[in-house]
């Protein structure tokens, strides 16, 4: 990593050109650049998860930190390749005036005719789409469940504000929930009367799966609450008895239907790396989650309401 103090984007760009030229690579083979906004807390542990997602997704990985606003701009950056990197990396520190125009110094260490991707690892604006680094992104990539403020209510935020090309990794969680509970009722093609979701109290992809179980079903669906860890429990009431998937420990489940043996399946709870890499696999339009959002928000008008005062 090459450290560059009160720099600027072209001598980011600079300094990327001469990485490459000393790891013997001056061709670029990179699909994608994905843009990280993260507290410097956090920077060390988004910079990690996003070289492991990497691996699948050759990419310029550019981590912004916004710094204090006060006073005149400055621009620091660590830059390198290389060390488990797949593609290029730098770090952006900015302070001062340039923090209220971030896009400014991301824009033009893009790379040319690739899709964008930004990912707020923790607390994301509550409008990703009118964030000035969201603007950039063809694909932004949220996580309510890592909101350090207004938890309760992070996903619901996140849904009244859903706009095409927005995503949330409470949603990728629940992706192989969905694909098991699709499977079941194609193997049972019974018809659902109800349903519950069982999980810790602070759950937004429980709260999602609900949404989806409901929207897709069109039956109340009941939202119960357990120690976890994460959800641990869906079933689906017909009239020949319960579809159930119970997953006490967050790692193997067990499989019930009527008039059949109870099977174990691996339902392992995924890491970040494996749920970032599966969202920067597909960067078009997911119609599902957007029905889901849509769903949740008309279960929560006063999220909807906040939504219309702030726009223009």
């Amino acid at each position: 990593m090459i450290e560059l103090l009160d720099t600027n984007s072209a001598g980011i760009a600079a300094e990327f050109l001469r990485a490459r030229t000393r790891a013997g690579s001056p061709a670029m083979g990179m699909v994608m650049t994905l843009v990280i906004v993260v507290d410097e807390d956090e920077a060390e542990e988004a910079m990690r998860v996003a070289r492991e997602a990497a691996h699948e997704h050759p990419a310029r990985v550019l981590g912004v930190i916004l710094g204090d606003g006060r006073g005149s701009g400055v621009v620091n950056a660590q830059v390198g390749t290389g060390s488990g990197w797949t593609g290029e990396t730098a770090l952006i520190r900015l302070q001062g005036e340039v923090v209220k125009h971030p896009e400014s110094v991301v824009l033009p260490l893009l790379l040319p005719d690739s899709p964008v991707a930004a990912w707020w690892p923790s607390d994301p604006p509550e409008d990703p789409a009118a964030d000035p680094l969201g603007r950039l992104a063809q694909r932004r990539i949220t996580d309510a469940a890592a909101a350090t403020h207004a938890r309760t209510k992070a996903i619901h935020t996140q849904c009244a504000r859903y706009v095409r090309g927005n995503t949330d990794l409470a949603w990728t969680r629940i992706t192989p929930w969905r694909a098991l509970l699709a499977a079941a009722l194609d193997q049972h093609p019974l018809k659902v009367t109800s349903a519950s979701v069982s999980a810790e109290r602070i759950s937004p992809s429980a709260d999602l799966l609900v949404a989806w179980l409901a929207d897709r079903l069109r039956v109340s669906v009941d939202r119960r609450t357990t120690d976890g860890p994460g959800i641990t429990e869906v079933v689906l009431e017909t009239g020949e008895g319960p579809i159930r998937i119970s997953r006490a420990d967050g790692k193997l489940a067990t499989f019930s239907s009527p008039e059949r043996p109870d099977r174990p399946i691996a339902l392992k709870r995924r890491d970040r790396p494996e749920l970032l890499a599966e969202e920067l696999r597909r960067l078009d339009e997911d119609d599902v989650y957007a029905a889901t959002t849509r769903y949740l928000a008309r279960q929560h008008p006063q999220s909807s309401t906040k939504r219309k005062k702030a726009s223009p």
